[in-house]
């Protein structure tokens, strides 16, 4: 199986603003994009993308979860950014025109296509260091992917960062490019040092989110999690895993999260901990490193109640339970 995401279908939806007006969308090659070597993209960072997924169900319909959710997030990106505005339905018809297009190359369970919408500033202007891009382009490409625990299930080690964050406050909560960029060398860094596979980000010990997944800790019939403010990305996947385990009759605390009440909770025999993402639902976390020392949450390895919700998204997600909160977009 190729790595995540480096697989591409051969067609992309793709429009463009030209200052004015969007382009009505057209299908091109995955290859097709010129852009000038001034672009604003380039130079400024101006991009933002998204991340979901379409799923066969056992009755052969191809179905994308939570694709509304996912154009909010976009167009939230993109007004942070000041990327020109574009109305939903202009995404969604490109969303749906592409999965459409390569329906039949929707994997069975648990595979999935993976979608990634993108939206850059194309304006060839390398003095715009403090002005928007007054052109863009939206495309969305398609990645089928496989089964993301196909070599099992391994219980991941967090290095505990308290003295620098994963982006500039501000932009946190924005879909970026840079965001991810300026997480990398921490992450690479910690896997040198101390062989952690990811980092989680506790300026100043508010226990935030990793380079590219949120953060949550359980402790017996509570989750608790980092309530959404402009600093770390509002997960879809986050919300759905909340909204289940409610609907599971369990607490849900979003609130501020010490790095101290972190160690002294994971501490216990029951407690778990894990990460939340669109490409894994949820990875279990087995041990968190903190100035030099070594934490297992609770017994180390993935706990009950992270397989139980995960299972449960999944189960919507395939169409084996029943989509009791409409996030289902059937195409």
């Amino acid at each position: 199986m190729a790595a995540f995401g480096s697989v591409f279908m051969p067609q992309m939806a793709l429009s463009e603003f030209s200052g004015t007006r969007w382009s009505e969308p057209e299908m091109v090659t995955t290859d097709a994009i010129t852009l000038h070597p001034g672009a604003h993209v380039l130079h400024y960072a101006s991009t933002c993308f998204e991340g979901l997924k379409a799923f066969r169900h056992d009755d052969g319909s191809i179905n994308i979860f939570r694709m509304d959710a996912n154009i909010a997030r976009m167009l939230q990106s993109s007004r942070l950014l000041e990327l020109p505005p574009f109305a939903p339905e202009l995404l969604q018809e490109m969303i749906l025109r592409t999965v459409r297009l390569f329906a039949d190359e929707v994997p069975q369970p648990p595979g999935s296509m993976y979608i990634r919408p993108t939206h850059i500033g194309t304006e060839a202007a390398i003095g715009k260091a403090a002005s928007p891009s007054l052109t863009s382009m939206l495309y969305i490409l398609l990645s089928p992917v496989g089964d993301y625990f196909e070599g099992g299930v391994r219980p991941l080690r967090l290095l505990l960062e308290e003295h620098g964050a994963r982006c500039a406050p501000h932009m946190g909560m924005v879909k970026s490019g840079g965001n991810y960029a300026s997480a990398l060398q921490p992450i690479l860094n910690a896997r040198k040092s101390v062989q952690a596979d990811q980092v989680l980000f506790c300026p100043n010990g508010d226990v935030q989110e990793t380079g590219a997944a949120n953060f949550l800790l359980i402790d017996g019939d509570e989750i608790i999690t980092k309530a959404l403010d402009s600093s770390f990305l509002h997960g879809i996947t986050r919300s759905s895993i909340l909204t289940l385990a409610r609907d599971m009759g369990m607490t849900v605390s979003e609130r501020d999260l010490t790095v101290d009440e972190l160690l002294e909770r994971a501490a216990k025999p029951t407690a778990e901990a894990a990460l939340s993402g669109t490409a894994a639902v949820l990875t279990p976390v087995g041990t968190l490193i903190h100035n030099g020392k070594e934490h297992r949450v609770g017994q180390g390895e993935q706990g009950p109640v992270t397989e139980r919700l995960r299972s449960a998204l999944n189960a919507v997600q395939w169409g084996r339970e029943a989509d009791r909160h409409g996030w289902l977009t059937r195409i």
